[in-house]
């Protein structure tokens, strides 16, 4: 699923976009928090897939992956 994401630095400054479409994944992401569901993004986007939300869903959660969490020093 993640071969949906495309990271050139010719698109969107190097962002990561789905599919090169110019659609930032964070975009995406912002739509989803705002409320948009799914079926509401695919209505507006008509170029955008299911699998390209879920794309985005699964790099942000990928992201998300640490090993320890430390306290910064202040």
């Amino acid at each position: 699923m993640l071969n949906r994401i495309i990271i050139d630095p010719a698109i969107c400054h190097g962002k990561p976009c789905i599919r090169g479409l110019r659609y930032p994944v964070e975009t995406v992401l912002e739509w989803l928090a705002s409320g948009m569901s799914t079926e509401d993004i695919l209505a507006d986007y008509e170029d955008l897939e299911r699998a390209d939300i879920q794309a985005a869903l699964a790099y942000a959660a990928r992201l998300t992956h640490v090993h320890r969490m430390q306290p910064l020093a202040a």
